[in-house]
């Protein structure tokens, strides 16, 4: 699990990469997830002190913290009767700086806008077509 995080650039342009991957290939999924780096717990002196009144006392640090943001493909097996063939698994990952969020999340939208382009419209189930021609028949 020692991976390395990729630099906000680098990891921009492999999310570009496995959003046309995904394009490309016809299906699949794009996991995004984000969470706040926690304090180390040996240093005492950076966590925050926990207040009675206040049931989110954590979440109001002394200091910003950075951002952990995470980026993968859900690995898919070879499935028989099917062309889905086996593929790896794609894990990216940067740790976004408390002052360079603002701008890495106007780069986030436009990249996720992006990757956006290749979803497709829901089928509609004929059943539900024809539940509302016998409401208006009836």
């Amino acid at each position: 699990m020692g991976r390395d995080h990729l630099s906000n650039s680098e990891f921009f342009t492999q999310l570009g990469n496995l959003f046309e991957h995904n394009r490309t290939k016809g299906h699949g999924s794009v996991y995004l997830t984000q969470k706040r780096l926690t304090f180390d717990s040996t240093s005492a002196s950076t966590a925050p002190t926990k207040v009675a009144d206040d049931p989110l006392w954590d979440t109001h640090p002394e200091q910003p913290l950075p951002v952990l943001i995470r980026a993968s493909n859900n690995r898919s097996d070879k499935k028989a009767g099917t062309d889905r063939q086996d593929v790896a698994k794609i894990v990216l990952s940067t740790i976004v700086k408390p002052d360079d969020i603002d701008t890495f999340y106007i780069q986030y939208a436009e990249a996720c806008k992006a990757g956006m382009s290749s979803l497709k419209k829901r089928d509609r189930k004929k059943g539900k077509k024809d539940k509302k021609k016998k409401k208006v028949a009836a």
